[in-house]
Parts: C-alpha cells; structure tokens; sequence
C-alpha cells in the first residue's frame, strides 16, 4: 500500500510538472528552488518519487549512462490533475523554527555576553541569507534564471524571503540594543515596556479585526 500524500510529495510533483528528473536531480531541484522554505532531508525526498508512482502520479522510466543504470521520473495525465487539485487547497501556515530564538527564551540560564553573542549570530545567519539569495534576482535580470515563464509567482516567493530575512535582521538588532542596556547581571534586567505596550496594541488591532 503506498503511504499517504504529503505536501513535500505535491512538492515533488509540482517539480516533475516542470520536466522529467532523476532522483538526484530532485534532491539538487528541492534544496535549490524550495530549501529556504521547506527544507527535507535527502533520504526522505528519494523516497518520494517512488511512492508517486505507486500513485499513478508518476511514471519511471531506466535508461544506462555509459555503464550506469539511472531512472527517471516523469508527471502522468493523473499526476497534472492531482497537482490541479491540491494547489488550490488552504495549506497550513508557517512553522517557525529557530534554534537560537529558543536560547535567547531560556537566556537567564546564561550571561549577557552569551545574550549578545547570540544575537549577534542571528545578524550574521540574516546576513549570509541575503548574501546567498542575491544570485536569484541578479540571474533573472540578467535573463539567465531557469524557466523564466515562471518568475512572476518566483518573484512573489522571492519577496516573502526576503522580507523573512530583513524582518530577522531588524529584530536582531532592536534585540542587541535592548540588551546592550541591562546589567552584566541578567536576573537585574528590566522588560522593555514600550515593545511590551506595542505587541499587545498590535495584537488587540488584529484580534479586533478577525
């Protein structure tokens, strides 16, 4: 019985719309085009291919390269309509997922040195991303980024991450400020009232509107 239908397998999908790819080809395709915002791990995204033709979704097909057997998946009639189907759904929102947000959480359990170092390494991870997301516009203005009929909605991905990114970058440093101004002894530290009073008028604003 092949395993239930998940959203990284309609990734997969959506990516066999394209053009046909091997499995390793998929994997570079996922990390590539999809990574920043829904990153998997390569073992279970050789899988998924597999259980798309157990759908009907997909079709393998073998061919040698030299010496070496590679198989190639492609999207069926059936696999197109299931995409159709699943892409107008209502998906699930983002998870956020942020190993140092959880250490600045848990911050009395450390000094304000450690505090600020942190922080300081969320700028420099905010910073790195931008730097390695900086190729994508460039390739297309430049008319060279793959399958340029799709840049509209690759442009409305483009500007959620870097949005993302900057939104990360700004907190980081409005964080580092604040922290810059407690004492060496975390226990002392006082709550920043004016971002407290400010979440709370936003939230109200929105709950209000819901």
């Amino acid at each position: 019985m092949a395993g239930a239908l998940t959203p990284t397998s309609y990734a997969i999908l959506g990516l066999l719309a394209l053009r046909p790819w091997t499995t390793y080809e998929l994997a570079q395709q996922m990390d590539r085009a999809l990574g920043r915002f829904w990153p998997r791990a390569e073992s279970r995204i050789y899988e998924e291919p597999k259980k798309l033709v157990a759908h009907g979704l997909a079709r393998a097909t073998t061919e040698m390269v030299g010496k070496r057997r590679r198989t190639i998946y492609a999207i069926t009639a059936k696999g197109r309509r299931a995409l159709e189907q699943w892409v107008p759904t209502p998906g699930g929102g983002p998870v956020v997922e942020f190993e140092q947000l959880i250490k600045v959480f848990f911050a009395e359990h450390a000094t304000k040195a450690d505090l600020l170092a942190t922080l300081a390494g969320t700028q420099a991870w905010s910073a790195e991303q931008l730097g390695a997301s900086a190729g994508v516009p460039k390739a297309y203005l430049a008319g060279d980024g793959p399958f340029p009929e799709r840049l509209p909605w690759i442009v409305l991905v483009g500007q959620f991450l870097t949005d993302y990114y900057l939104m990360v970058e700004h907190w980081a440093e409005w964080a580092h400020g604040v922290v810059e101004t407690w004492p060496d002894e975390l226990a002392d530290a006082t709550a920043d009232q004016t971002a407290l009073e400010r979440q709370a008028a936003v939230t109200e604003a929105r709950a209000r509107k819901a």
